[in-house]
């Protein structure tokens, strides 16, 4: 075991993962001796295979709806209720295998910068060849270097600072992550995002439904979040949902809807996607992308920007009808998270 785990817990989450999870429990044993897994009611004996790699095992209550949220909040708080809980967690999918160099590197980043509460760094995809929405995530995931404001379901995190922040807000489907991080910086820690290698993700996307799904609870993500902190006063996520609003759902809208009043001249609005498209492409051209991924990268924004309007969409009518909200699935084994 590294020496830098010395005062570290791993909390690892999953549901129905297979080989995933098991490939992941297994990146940890060099690593760490203090390993919980959490299992949201898997039923293709992830359970019983965890233990058997020497988890400590928490099995979720199915009476209660299961969200990621609520599962890293169990795996924390069985570690805090500890007589010496651990300062530091590292939180995992249970799809994720983590980076053998990763958490010496975070740990001494922390060490080093008491005020930062949260560490992360590059999320890579272990099959990128697999599929274009395999390389689309290893894309999305190459995300700036530095102070940041916003991180995914892996980090390093202090427990004071999660602690303060009042852990993940459970109730929500998706964007729990960087709903998180936002509350944690309004308690005044920082956010960090390391040049390195952290954890090794296999998406296992493989067809345009899982594709559409997947940036669909995206969109639900982004309205929700901006609903529960649109009077704090910072636009938490105000723009990424105006955007949203704008190119999946207002502008298609008003161009079909003004086509017969206008006699059709309403649909040369529709050139603007093609300027966005440039605008996306020249963008990612700067963070280094080749000029073929560049525009790839682009189409799939630009399309994207339906399916999250449908999930905007799909928030906003849940809070209307006051319905419930349920995990929006998109991986090829049943009842994946």
């Amino acid at each position: 075991m590294s020496s830098a785990a010395d005062s570290l817990a791993i909390v690892a989450i999953g549901r129905n993962e297979g080989e995933r999870l098991m490939a992941c429990l297994d990146s940890l044993q060099a690593l760490c001796d203090d390993v919980i897994y959490v299992d949201s009611g898997s039923t293709d004996g992830s359970v019983e295979r965890a233990r058997a790699l020497g988890a400590h095992v928490i099995e979720l209550d199915p009476a209660q709806p299961f969200t990621a949220a609520r599962a890293r909040n169990e795996g924390v708080q069985a570690l805090a209720a500890r007589a010496n809980p651990p300062a530091l967690v590292q939180l995992l999918d249970g799809d994720c295998r983590l980076d053998t160099s990763w958490l010496s590197k975070a740990v001494g980043f922390l060490s080093e910068n008491p005020k930062v509460g949260i560490v992360c760094g590059r999320r890579r995809e272990r099959f990128p060849e697999a599929s274009m929405f395999n390389r689309l995530c290893d894309m999305e995931w190459n995300t700036k270097v530095g102070p940041g404001t916003a991180c995914g379901g892996d980090a390093l995190v202090r427990m004071e600072a999660f602690q303060a922040a009042g852990g993940y807000n459970q109730t929500m489907i998706a964007g729990e992550d960087p709903e998180f991080a936002y509350r944690v910086e309004r308690m005044g820690w920082g956010l960090y995002r390391l040049e390195a290698d952290m954890t090794w993700h296999d998406a296992n996307i493989t067809q345009w439904r899982q594709w559409w799904l997947r940036t669909k609870r995206a969109g639900h993500a982004y309205a929700e979040c901006y609903n529960m902190h649109r009077l704090d006063g910072t636009a938490f996520r105000k723009r990424e949902l105006r955007s949203i609003l704008f190119w999946g759902l207002g502008l298609p809208s008003l161009v079909l809807l003004a086509a017969y009043p206008t006699y059709g001249l309403s649909l040369t609005l529709f050139a603007a996607y093609p300027l966005l498209w440039w605008r996306i492409r020249r963008y990612r051209l700067g963070c280094g992308d080749q000029a073929a991924q560049a525009a790839i990268y682009a189409s799939f924004c630009l399309l994207g920007k339906f399916a999250e309007g449908a999930g905007a969409l799909r928030y906003g009518l849940g809070r209307l009808t006051g319905s419930s909200e349920k995990i929006i699935e998109y991986k090829g084994d049943p009842g994946a998270a």
